[in-house]
């Protein structure tokens, strides 16, 4: 990542500044410094915004690390694809980057796990194919086993849907547009535990 021109973009500053800061940084100048003695070097950013590049920085950085090293775990496990390693180029937030691991990081038992142990990932796969004059109920009675602990159909059907529960949960793009869509429409709001109560925050 060419951290000088994207944090020209993001502060809306000449590349060759954020270079500068970059090396006056790296070369163990404080920020009070830079502001200070170094103007001609940054256009006379005040210290405040300094700081803020600073830290975008540090994220910037931190994030590649992460991104190196989310590759190297996916490759350890031969799974990483051309596509795969494109979408972790393509990343931008670290949640993204976390997004897109979930589904190579080490679990513990889940719910799902058992299911496919119980061998009912075919039956999830079936449901979620949605082929036509498809029954759910019809398919999940050829799973029954009680040696394997699936006493009936709906108990077959319920670990199938845990198996999907975590596929969908698993999935980056679909937690990326959970996410946006929650930070578009979603409502914060508050109660006070006792509002009889006079409070600084009462309005």
């Amino acid at each position: 990542m060419e951290y000088s021109q994207v944090l020209s973009e993001q502060f809306n500053i000449k590349q060759e500044y954020a270079a500068n800061i970059i090396a006056l940084l790296d070369d163990g100048n404080t920020i009070p410094f830079i502001a200070r003695y170094r103007k001609e070097m940054h256009g006379s950013m005040d210290d405040q915004l300094i700081r803020e590049l600073s830290e975008k920085l540090d994220y910037l950085r931190g994030l590649d690390k992460r991104r190196e090293e989310i590759r190297s775990l996916i490759e350890a496990q031969e799974k990483l694809t051309d596509e795969l390693s494109d979408s972790l180029d393509k990343a931008s937030t670290l949640s993204e980057l976390e997004d897109i691991y979930r589904p190579y990081r080490p679990k513990r038992k889940t719910r799902a796990s058992v299911a496919k142990e119980k061998g009912l990932e075919p039956l999830a796969v079936g449901i979620l194919s949605q082929e036509p004059d498809f029954v759910p109920l019809d398919m999940a009675e050829s799973y029954v086993n009680e040696e394997k602990g699936v006493a009936d159909a709906n108990e077959a059907l319920q670990g199938a849907m845990d198996i999907i529960a975590e596929q969908v949960s698993d999935s980056a793009e679909i937690r990326k547009r959970v996410r946006n869509l929650t930070l578009i429409n979603g409502v914060l709001a508050s109660t006070a535990v006792d509002s009889d109560k006079d409070s600084v925050y009462t309005i």
